[in-house]
Order: C-alpha cells, then structure tokens, then sequence
C-alpha cells in the first residue's frame, strides 16, 4: 500500500451540526477534536507506506481511532463500527455523515505497521510535543513511574507440561517443513507421547511417574537435537525458532551427563534470560507484584505529577495543567 500525505482538512458542516445537536456538552471524541485537532500529521507516517501501490487510509485518522479505540476499550471490529455509526467519531475523524468507514481488518495492519516499523512512540511523542507547545508540560517537574502486568497470550504451564509442550511445539514445525524427514527418525510411540496437548489431568498423579515421563520426554528431547545438528540434516529445520526454544528450554529443566537427560528438581536459568514457561511466547515470564501474580510482561510508566508550583514570592499555587504520561 502506498500513502501520500494530505492536509487536516475541515470538518465537514452538516457533520458538525448534527455532533453539536446531538452532544451539546461534548463527549471525549469532541473535545478531542477541538483541543487538539491537528495532534497527528499523514508525514509522520511516511516510512511506514510504500511509495508505489493502492492508496492507504489516511494514516493520522487511523491514529485518532487507535486512541479513541483504546481509550473506550473497544475491539477492531467495535471500532470500525463506531466510525461508521457514532456522530462524535465522525467529527472527531473529519468524516460525512454518509462515510462508510473501512473494514475492522484496516486497524490490524496500521498496527502491525507501527510495530514493524518501531513507530509506536510516534503516537505518544506527537502529543507530548503539542503539549509543550501548549504549556501543559514543561521541564523541570516532578514525575513518577508505576508498572503493571501485560498478560502473555499463552495458559500457564507447569514444569511437565512445559517441557512436553516444547517438544510437541518442535514435531509439529518440523512436519509442517519436511514430514519425510522426521518420519524417518521418530518412532511409533512419539505420536502416543505427543500426538495430544500436555495437560496435568492426562499426566501420571504419582511423582515417581511423573519423574519417569519427564526423564522419557527429556531423552527424546536430546536425541532429536542430536539428530537436527547431523551435517545432512536441511538448515531450515536447524534453524527454526522452535529449535532454539527447545535447546533452551532443555537447559533449564535437564542436567545432561553422559550423554543422558536428567530432570532437575526445578527450573535453572541465567538471571538476565529468565525461565521460559510457554513454547508459544518464550519472551513471557512470570511476574509477581503484590498480590497479583500472572505469566506475560510488564509495562512501565512514568507520569507528571506535580500538584503545584512555587510563585516568585514563594508561594504554593495549585497547578492548571494535567497529570501527564510522558514516557512508556
């Protein structure tokens, strides 16, 4: 897709009417629109498009609704609906009241734009900057930052179910690229091991059998990385990113001597790496802040929160502008 950057534009005069009508003390949208109409700029976004191909939908209206989506905790598909039907939207976005909007599916590829990219700053840093040239932030003020949990798209696995799940993870690659290859090195009994998701209520209840199953899985593990580093073996299957999850992951629960997998009594990771819990998502881990603990990421913010201001004479005086974050 290709873009070329147009102007703001003016918000079109029935739109504007009907908006007011409808919302005659404003709503977030409005408001928006009004303070801080040109926050977002098609040039910004240059980088991301293409110079040649079908025009793309002008970038900073599909800023405006990342943030009003966010900001009403709406879905892609909500949110394409709120631009098609809701009047302070189509205000806020410059749009007719006849605009058909786009199809929900356009979101998605902006956003995975901005991340392939390494763009997300741009939607925070254009309003900081609009903010300073407002007076809002300014330099030299208190600030704070606070984190909170980001919950990984992966179910929490336990040791058993982690290293099983890993392997499982492997195969199902490894056939997805080259069946032939692998048919020929596996035996029947690895479809009964791995042919079904790990999960605790298929596992063996006795410790003993646990430990048995996870010493087996732990073998089949080592042999197959054994059979993967075989000069003739293709690269592509070297060099999958399961691979790398499964060596890793066996390093964490297996001591290897002799040749043979043993299974520790728990996890061992180097600090900076973290103990990988899910074949899905290896960059997750688990967290813990206070009560609440959880498998994923954590996001650090850090806000203005200075309350007041000190006048020439010395006084306090209560501060007009907001609470602001200014860093993610």
């Amino acid at each position: 897709m290709s873009m070329y950057p147009q102007e703001l534009g003016t918000i079109p005069a029935e739109t504007a009417r009907v908006a007011r009508a409808a919302y005659p003390k404003g709503s977030l949208a409005i408001r928006l629109r009004d303070a801080l109409g040109g926050i977002y700029r098609d040039e910004l976004f240059t980088g991301l498009f293409a110079s040649r191909g079908r025009p793309a939908e002008a970038p900073w209206r599909l800023a405006l609704v990342l943030v009003l989506q966010y900001a009403d905790g709406l879905t892609d598909r909500q949110a394409a609906d709120a631009v098609r039907g809701r009047i302070d939207w189509k205000y806020c976005l410059g749009l007719s009241l006849e605009d058909s909007g786009f199809d929900a599916s356009v979101l998605t590829e902006f956003r995975e734009r901005l991340v392939a990219g390494q763009a997300e700053a741009l939607l925070l840093d254009s309003l900081l900057e609009l903010c300073r040239q407002r007076g809002w932030l300014k330099a030299g003020g208190k600030q704070r930052t606070d984190s909170t949990h980001v919950l990984a798209r992966a179910r929490s696995l336990s040791n058993l179910e982690c290293v099983a799940e890993t392997l499982r993870a492997v195969l199902n690659d490894l056939a997805s690229i080259d069946a032939d290859w692998l048919a020929a090195r596996i035996s029947h009994d690895w479809l009964q091991r791995y042919g079904h998701r790990a999960e605790n209520y298929r596992l063996p209840k006795a410790e003993s059998q646990r430990k048995e199953l996870a010493e087996q899985i732990g073998e089949d593990g080592l042999f197959l990385l054994q059979q993967l580093e075989h000069d003739e073996t293709p690269k592509a299957l070297r060099e999958l990113e399961s691979v790398g999850v499964l060596r890793q992951v066996w390093q964490q629960y297996y001591e290897v001597k002799g040749g043979r997998a043993k299974w520790r009594a728990g996890p061992q990771a180097a600090q900076s790496e973290g103990v990988v819990r899910s074949p899905y998502d290896p960059q997750a881990r688990t967290g813990k802040k206070r009560e609440t603990a959880w498998l994923g990421y954590k996001v650090h913010l850090t806000e203005t929160c200075q309350s007041e201001a000190q006048t020439d004479d010395g006084k306090a005086e209560a501060l007009a502008a907001p609470h602001m974050i200014v860093q993610v």
